[in-house]
Formats: structure tokens, C-alpha cells, sequence
């Protein structure tokens, strides 16, 4: 092979693995998707243990408008999507509660934004589409743009539910868009939530709702659908996990009452279990052979399941272990080292044996009473804990419960979950985004 030749095939090869490394979520140090780099809550690095409003915040910015999905990080880039109203919303009538319908019928511009990472400064912001949404959110935990996007290093993928999936390149060119002509009819108008999911170069879009549910794959260069598989499930907010199981990959997707997986080359049935109960929010977690799925609203009820068989696994022995005590309701687990860590709504902690169900710690509470929306997240043994009163508490992840510190950022309150990355901790409360470095750096 002559010199030049050699150079072309070293070249192509430079080029074929940059590819297959773009193309993938599970980065260290990075944050490219709604649960980190193995979709279990846990960072691969560090992340500071204390900060207050003058120590280790390196920068605070304000995010327009209003929502609630989660960061993500890949390369110098964080990226954020929110909902801004061109007109004055005003709040439902009928009823004080903390009902859905906020929103509805004002026009909104639909945002993608890339922040720096090191400096917050916004690299671009885009108007993914201006529409009128056609029913509201719940108005207090609800926005219009709550589900988190997902990047592969070179691409972001903005999912505004009732309004489409939409794809950028990392300097901000729009490369496609999809309507999927589906007005979602949501519960109570409690509003849409679910993230995109992102693998092995396909997206998955899950659209659960009233009437007409459906799960779809998509092309993820191109944004052509290739499957849609009806569900008869009603409203759910709860994101789908890919997983992999003795070689062959499924979805796994939890719902009112049931959870359902279905082969991600086809969108053909695997296997479903009934036995959750309503308004399913947390995504399930792989535990080694088991998916842990929950629900923590009416009838609560977790179900760690065996991997590996197919059709109805309900009152099989294919269900490993389940509880109904200390299960969350909107928070997602974080899993490490064979321990599940649940967290309520009322910010009780219990730890499991992932494998056995034991409870290691249960419904353990914290000098503080708090409210709890936002999914926890860990990093190297420490788990963080964001409340709506604006304090992130900080426990020892292990067997036995302690609270190693509590941090509080004045006039802020947390519904969306953390991201780590490259040391720093990234806080998005309900109007700022916060980068905290150890020593400021």
C-alpha cells in the first residue's frame, strides 16, 4: 500500500470512529441525557459537596420563559429548552388547588438554547416553532417545555411533545423537524413530559395520552419515523429506557398499571406485566438481569422484573421482588453499586438491595421538611437531592443514611433534575441555570 494510501485509510478510519463516538450517550464526564451517561442517575466523575450563593457558584444566568426539563451536557456545551409566551398568561379559573390548564391558548415560542459551559454565555438560541398550545400544564409543576432534550456530541434533539421533535447540529443549523400531527389530550390538562430517548442512532418518542397512544422510532439523521406501535394507555409521563439483555435490545416503557416492552428494531411486543398503579412518572432503571420499574400515586407499587422471557409475566415468578412502601411518585431512582435509591415526593429516602428488595434504610427524613419534583442524581458516593424550597441536600450514598450537607441558593426553587459534568454540578431551578465549581474553577 503506498503512502497516500495508507493516509486515506487511516483517514477514514479517524472519520468512522469519530462517527461511532458521536453517536454515543454514555460519554464520561458528560451529561447528554435525562439520566446521565448509563441512564441511572449516576455521574462518572466529582461534584462539589457544599456552595451558597458567594462560594463556589462560578456563574448564574436566566433562562427565559418557562421550563422544566432537565440540562444536557456534551463537549463546551449545555444545552436547555424552554417555552416564552408572547402575551401575558393568566391563571386558570375555577378551583385553588394546583390544577392543569395554565397556559393554554397564548402563543409561545418553542426555544432551544447552547450555553457555554465554562463561561454561561449563550453560544445560540433558537426558535424551534410559535404556536398556541391547544390545552395548558399543571400550574405549579407543569411547563410547556418539560421534556428534556438528548445530544450525541454533534446533534441535539428538542422534543416539545404536541409540537414535534426537532434537530439541531452543535452550531445551532436546524438539520429536520417532525410534526407528528398528534395534539396530546393529557389528564386533568396536567401538561407532557416525557423525554426523548436516544440509541444506537435511533430516537424513540413516546406519546401517551387519552386517546390514541403510541410509542415511534425515528431516524436520527434524517427524522424519518420507521415505527409506530399503538399502546392503549392513557396519560404517562414516565420516559422509556433502552436496555440490552443477553444480547438483544428492547424498550422498556412503564405506564398506568402496566409496563410493556417492545423489540426496538420492529416495535413488535416482548413481554408486559400489569400491577403499577396510576399517573406513572419515574423511568424504569436495569439492574443486571432485572428492570425496576415504579409508580408512586394511586395504588403505588414497584416491580423489579426478570429479563429474558416473554409474554404476560404477571403473578409469574418473573416478578424478582416488589414493594408499595416509600415509592416515588414523580422523582426517577438513582441506582449504584447494587443499591436503589427512592426518593417521595415528601422527600422520605429509602435505600434497596436492588437485587433482594431488602431495605437497607427506609423513609428516612431530613431536619427540614421539604417538596421534592426533581429526580436526584449521584457522584462519586454522594447523592443530591434538589428541593422546591431551594435547598440541594447532600447524603452519603451507602447502607446507612447521612446527610453530609445542605446547600441553599436564595429565592430559588428546583422542579428539573441536576446534571454532572467534568467536576461541576448544574442546577436548573425554575428561572436561573447554576454551575457549581469546587474552588470556583
Amino acid at each position: 500500500m503506498t503512502c497516500a494510501g495508507r493516509f486515506v485509510t487511516l483517514s477514514l478510519s479517524i472519520v468512522v470512529v469519530a462517527t461511532l463516538s458521536a453517536q454515543r450517550v454514555d460519554v464520561p464526564n458528560e451529561w447528554r441525557q435525562w439520566r446521565g451517561p448509563t441512564n441511572t442517575g449516576m455521574a462518572t466523575g466529582d461534584a462539589p459537596l457544599k456552595w451558597d450563593d458567594k462560594t463556589n457558584v462560578r456563574w448564574k444566568i436566566e433562562i427565559p420563559g418557562r421550563g422544566f426539563s432537565s440540562p444536557v451536557i456534551a463537549g463546551d456545551r449545555i444545552f436547555v429548552t424552554t417555552a416564552i409566551p408572547t402575551a401575558e398568561i393568566k391563571a386558570p379559573e375555577g378551583g385553588r388547588g394546583p390544577g392543569g390548564g395554565a397556559g393554554a391558548g397564548v402563543e409561545h415560542r418553542f426555544v432551544v438554547m447552547a450555553i457555554d459551559r465554562q463561561t454561561g454565555k449563550t453560544h445560540w438560541e433558537r426558535t424551534a416553532t410559535t404556536a398556541v398550545p391547544h390545552e395548558g400544564y399543571h400550574r405549579v409543576y407543569g411547563s410547556f417545555a418539560s421534556n428534556s432534550p438528548v445530544t450525541d456530541g454533534t446533534r441535539v434533539f428538542a422534543f416539545f411533545g404536541s409540537r414535534g421533535l426537532f434537530a439541531y447540529d452543535i452550531h445551532g443549523k436546524e438539520i429536520w423537524k417532525k410534526d407528528f400531527s398528534v395534539p396530546m389530550n393529557m389528564r386533568l390538562q396536567f401538561g407532557e413530559g416525557s423525554a426523548v430517548v436516544l440509541n444506537d442512532g435511533r430516537l424513540y418518542t413516546l406519546f401517551d395520552h387519552e386517546k390514541g397512544s403510541f410509542l415511534a422510532a425515528l431516524d436520527a439523521a434524517s427524522g424519518k419515523e420507521l415505527w409506530r406501535t399503538p399502546r392503549e394507555e392513557k396519560s404517562n409521563w414516565s420516559t422509556p429506557l433502552v436496555l440490552e439483555h443477553a444480547g438483544r435490545k428492547q424498550i422498556v416503557v412503564s405506564a398506568s398499571e402496566r409496563v410493556h416492552a417492545y423489540d426496538i428494531k420492529t416495535g413488535k411486543s416482548i413481554w408486559q406485566a400489569t400491577g403499577l398503579g396510576m399517573n406513572t412518572i419515574p423511568q424504569p432503571v436495569q439492574s443486571g438481569d432485572t428492570v425496576i420499574v415504579m409508580s408512586g400515586y394511586r395504588n403505588p407499587n414497584l416491580l423489579a422484573i426478570k429479563l429474558g422471557r416473554t409474554g404476560d409475566l404477571t403473578g409469574t415468578d418473573a416478578i424478582a421482588w416488589t414493594t408499595t412502601r416509600g415509592l416515588s411518585y414523580t422523582p426517577s431512582p438513582v441506582l449504584h453499586e447494587n443499591k436503589l435509591y427512592v426518593l417521595t415526593d415528601t422527600a422520605q429516602l429509602t435505600c434497596f438491595n436492588a437485587t433482594t428488595g431488602e431495605a437497607h434504610y427506609q423513609q428516612m427524613r431530613f431536619d427540614k421538611p421539604y417538596n421534592i419534583k426533581a429526580s436526584p442524581v449521584g457522584a462519586n458516593g454522594k447523592l443530591y437531592i434538589s428541593t422546591e424550597e431551594g435547598d440541594v441536600a447532600v447524603v452519603r450514598m451507602g447502607e446507612k443514611f447521612e446527610v453530609l450537607a445542605t446547600n441553599t441558593l436564595a429565592d430559588q426553587s428546583f422542579i428539573a433534575a441536576p446534571a454532572v459534568a467534568g467536576g461541576d454540578l448544574f442546577l436548573r431551578s425554575r428561572t436561573h441555570l447554576f454551575r457549581i465549581s469546587e474552588g470556583g474553577r
